[in-house]
């Protein structure tokens, strides 16, 4: 790893996993948690591993090691993240103001027949719930050493689809940084 140490805590940047954070080191081996791709073991003689130089932590004296160690809202936002993927811990999610106390609408196609009156909020809360358990699925699928690397991908890229079918809610979303998305998004 380029004659580097990294130290617990470092961020580090993986040329095909992106930025991460070593959670643990052995003689052989850093692990690293990947923000997007989850928890990683590295050998230690792979030398694509960077060090991330961070400015405004360096400048704000955040992170406490010179711009390579993480900030306290870089170690929250992984925390939260390890617990929504591997302990099914749901993240707090807002509805738009617009929907708040609305009502949907459900009208059957023959005249005979009631319309059903559903609270918006409630639907949105089912769609965060399937939301949420397509996370733990794919950290899961992540995590699984039994699923070949070609599995994990296709199952992934299912998993992609799933979410651009689900764009049509995102509308619900207060925060679009919450919102589903798809192959074209990712």
């Amino acid at each position: 790893m380029e004659s580097v140490d990294f130290k617990i805590g470092a961020k580090v940047e993986h040329p095909q996993f992106g930025v991460g954070i070593v959670t643990q080191k052995s003689m052989t081996t850093t692990r690293v948690f990947f923000l997007h791709k989850g928890d990683k073991e590295i050998a230690n003689t792979f030398t694509g591993l960077k060090l991330v130089e961070e400015s405004h932590a360096a400048e704000t004296g955040e992170g406490g090691g010179g711009g390579s160690q993480i900030s306290l809202a870089d170690l929250e936002k992984v925390f939260s993240q390890v617990l929504r993927r591997y302990a099914d811990f749901p993240e707090e999610v807002e509805i738009g103001d617009r929907w708040k106390k609305g009502m949907m609408i459900l009208k059957p196609g023959s005249d005979t027949l009631k319309p059903k009156e559903i609270p918006v909020d409630m639907f949105f809360k089912k769609i965060v719930l399937v939301r949420d358990r397509l996370r733990v699925l794919e950290a899961r699928i992540n995590a699984n050493e039994n699923l070949s690397e070609e599995e994990k991908v296709n199952l992934q890229q299912y998993i992609t689809r799933i979410y651009g079918s689900l764009t049509t809610f995102n509308v619900l979303f207060k925060h679009k940084e919450q919102h589903f998305v798809g192959e074209r998004g990712a």
